[in-house]
């Protein structure tokens, strides 16, 4: 079992428990499969094994033949495969100033309880990051082309929180070497998987050359506390189903379970350990109960976490916005460049991907 005790999961599934406290889980207990609700620990299981069996299974789909994302919020024994836990849908807070005091209080508790030691903090100079670099102990690392918007950010927002940086500069052999490894590491080739994950993996292993085996993230709260175009503009963004802001919400925050093996089989296999204490179930519970303007107010994203955040961070970090990591780090960009150098042009369908392949 990884991400928590074995008598935890046994209470939780006893008390069909979906958020008793941990930051995730999955393994086996007591003859069965399960993996936490929100996937934030990745399971595979060997694909086609009928249900009323156990299968070969891995935290590392390179163990299997033919690798199976196991479901979030699943068990499986011998009984079959079932769900057990579905996300909470509780009433929101009363009124905004609660929403501001809980989250702060949720996300407060669960970056302080973080252990330092051996640990290092990816830092973009967003608010997410921003709250794990103002209150733990840890250096700070950027990763970016020269020029990119995130290796600015990250110096203002350092020098703002009067800490030292590391950049990790990007360059297109590093982008060439790391792309199969990442492929190899995630078992995907897509073009956005592979963007995400360049800069977290190049990171990764500067962290881990450094002599660090934990890797601080604010994973998470893009999908907790509304900080998508896609959720602000919901229902009239075509990309969300729900008709409100708070259903997209959970609609986007329903993605994790596919996002995040991603990210942690990438750092994994750079050398790291990934820490994310947004994605704690404690401000899981507390994102959960935001109505539609504590999520987006006009045209602010994340509007309560970032009211929580002014507890330790300055405004003018608290308040900024921020672009994607594979776009703020100019990868994406990047990456496409190689992509069309190599042969593979825009009039291709998906040609990243195809150049991706490629490398493989």
């Amino acid at each position: 079992m990884r991400g928590a005790d074995e008598t935890l999961v046994r209470e939780a599934l006893s008390a069909r428990d979906p958020l008793p406290g941990t930051t995730g889980f999955a393994g086996e207990v007591d003859g069965g499969l399960v993996r936490d609700v929100l996937g934030r620990e990745p399971l595979f299981v060997e694909s086609g094994t009928p249900r009323d069996s156990m299968p070969v299974w891995s935290h590392d789909p390179r163990d299997l033949a033919d690798p199976e994302l196991f479901a979030a919020g699943h068990v499986r024994d011998t009984d079959g495969e079932r769900a057990v836990w579905t996300l909470p849908d509780p009433e929101p807070f009363a009124d905004r100033e609660t929403a501001v005091d809980r989250v702060r209080e949720a996300v407060e508790t669960s970056v302080d309880t973080v252990e330092t030691d051996g640990l290092a903090v990816a830092f973009s100079g967003g608010v997410d990051s921003a709250l794990l670099a103002a209150r733990l102990d840890a250096p700070l690392y950027v990763a970016g082309f020269p020029g990119s918007h995130d290796v600015g950010a990250a110096r203002s927002a350092a020098d703002l929180l009067d800490r030292e940086l590391h950049v990790v500069e990007l360059t297109h052999d590093a982008i060439e070497r790391a792309v199969p490894e990442i492929a190899a590491a995630t078992g995907r080739t897509d073009a956005m998987a592979v963007q995400i994950a360049l800069p977290l993996y190049l990171t990764a292993e500067r962290v881990a050359a450094d002599g660090f085996d934990r890797l601080g993230l604010g994973q998470g709260a893009d999908e907790l506390f509304g900080g998508y175009a896609k959720v602000e503009k919901a229902p009239d963004d075509p990309r969300v189903e729900a008709d409100t802001v708070r259903g997209a919400q959970r609609e986007v925050v329903h993605t994790l379970p596919e996002q995040l093996p991603r990210d942690v089989l990438a750092l994994r296999h750079a050398g790291v350990e990934p820490v994310t204490p947004l994605l704690h179930d404690r401000v899981v519970s507390a994102a959960l109960r935001l109505d539609d303007e504590m999520l987006v107010d006009g045209e602010t994203r994340k509007w309560t976490l970032r009211r929580a955040a002014l507890g330790s961070l300055p405004e003018a970090i608290a308040t900024r916005d921020k672009k994607a990591a594979q776009y703020g780090s100019l990868a994406a960009r990047e990456l496409d460049r190689l992509a069309r150098q190599a042969g593979y042009k825009r009039r291709m369908d998906d040609h990243v991907t195809n150049y991706v392949e490629s490398l493989l």
